[in-house]
């Protein structure tokens, strides 16, 4: 490494506001997907429906990702990263304002295009900005560098999740779900005006959030960025994926990525449901006071995540990004183990806990797995992002077994779902382990 280098400094040059420019859209992203998360508990209240139809917002949100990742390379490829953060940002705000037209449909199915066009700029965002920062400064510094960026993440994640929870959820009519569901069935227009109450506070965090990403976008828009990663070559995509294939570190980063987002995902998504199994169902609290307490630990968990991402980012500068992975998967495991077999406030703890085991796992496996890809980083991004398509296909497979609504091998059904969440961490543990010597 050049002397003159540092984490935020190349060739004795200094990219310090670039930096801080392109770190505040993954806080940008973290509020998108922490706002969204309490929601599908949210939207299952207002529309009456099953947690697995609920969970298909999910599916749009993390859809997203999936389908706008390789396109976002090509645009990246062919123009620059900032040109992709432009036209991500664009497409994070249209999807946002869009749910002003769905609100007024008073449909959940058109929540959901909403939710994939607002996912399609985050996977622009993400396919731009992790391998932006990546390539910024030097390659030792490189995995380093993008947990710190990531490490801003959980503070947008922790206001998205704050204003969800003691915002919308608290706002909310204050009717639970069998006086909703009896209104359904017995006085309609009752229950139809409680819904249209609801959506118009649900929807305020998206309109405004909107606004700020606009505000964003002209900001970075008149901001020069370096051009680092930005090669001007060509290369065709069929090429990349093809070189890719043969890169065994890059595969097992994908597999790993994939079920990493989805346990990230069912473990924030459903700490809701597990706080009202513990505190209604097993101490035989209101549904309203048993969403407010679990309100607080839901954003104790991500609070924990957002110290965990600078403490292990510190710890990182002395044990290998690998081994630091495979020791946390480990971690999380022994937490689920309380979550499903301990059951009430103690299990609750337990699947808080996982959050601070996560906290470096989303950029560590990102940079172990695009490390040496050389001018493929572009591409290689793109893969890393198409993998949090986990988000989308996990929750469901969880949902699915809590619907069940009885026990599963002698545990309830909230309990023994999260048997999901243990093969994901199984899967990430093993990467740790196989790139421990590599990296």
């Amino acid at each position: 490494m050049n002397n003159n280098d540092s984490l935020f400094k190349k060739n004795g040059v200094s990219f310090l506001l670039p930096f801080i420019m392109i770190t505040t859209c993954f806080a940008m992203w973290g509020f998108a997907n922490d706002v969204t998360n309490p929601m599908v508990a949210s939207f299952g209240k207002i529309f009456q429906i099953s947690k697995f139809e609920s969970s298909f917002v999910q599916v749009a949100f993390y859809l997203g990702y999936f389908v706008m990742a390789f396109p976002a390379a090509l645009f990246i490829q062919r123009y620059s990263f900032k040109s992709g953060v432009l036209l991500g940002l664009t497409l994070y705000a249209v999807g946002a304002l869009a749910f002003i037209p769905a609100k007024m449909s008073g449909m959940f199915i058109a929540f959901l295009p909403a939710y994939f066009i607002m996912t399609c700029g985050l996977s622009f965002l993400e396919t731009s900005c992790n391998p932006y920062i990546y390539s910024m400064g030097s390659d030792d510094t490189a995995t380093r560098r993008l947990n710190f960026a990531q490490a801003f993440n959980p503070l947008g994640a922790i206001t998205g999740a704050w204003i969800a929870l003691t915002y919308v959820s608290a706002s909310l009519h204050p009717a639970d779900s069998k006086t909703r569901g009896n209104l359904m069935n017995s006085v309609p227009e009752q229950f139809e005006a409680i819904k249209t109450h609801d959506l118009d506070i649900l929807v305020q965090p998206y309109l405004y959030v909107g606004i700020v990403v606009l505000l964003l976008l002209l900001i970075i828009w008149r901001t020069t960025m370096p051009k680092a990663g930005d090669t001007g070559k060509s290369k065709s995509l069929w090429l990349a994926i093809k070189q890719l294939a043969h890169e065994s570190n890059y595969r097992k980063g994908v597999i790993a990525q994939f079920f990493y987002v989805g346990a990230q995902t069912v473990c924030w998504s459903y700490i809701m449901y597990y706080g009202h199994h513990v505190f209604h169902e097993l101490e035989g609290m209101s549904e309203q006071v048993a969403q407010q307490i679990t309100t607080y630990y839901y954003l104790s968990a991500l609070v924990l995540f957002a110290i965990g991402r600078f403490v292990c980012t510190y710890f990182m500068r002395f044990i290998k990004p690998g081994k630091l992975l495979a020791l946390l998967a480990l971690a999380a495991l022994m937490c689920l183990a309380g979550v499903i077999f301990v059951d009430g406030r103690i299990g609750l703890w337990c699947l808080v806990a996982v959050s601070g085991c996560m906290s470096l796992m989303f950029p560590t496996i990102y940079g172990i797995a695009l490390r040496g890809l050389k001018d493929n980083v572009k591409f290689g991004g793109a893969g890393l992002v198409m993998s949090i398509l986990g988000g989308s296909v996990i929750p469901p497979v969880q949902a699915a077994i809590i619907d069940i609504h009885s026990e599963v091998l002698g545990l309830s059904s909230i309990n023994a779902s999260f048997i999901v969440p243990v093969v994901c961490f199984c899967v990430v543990t093993w990467y740790g382990l196989s790139t421990n010597e590599k990296v």
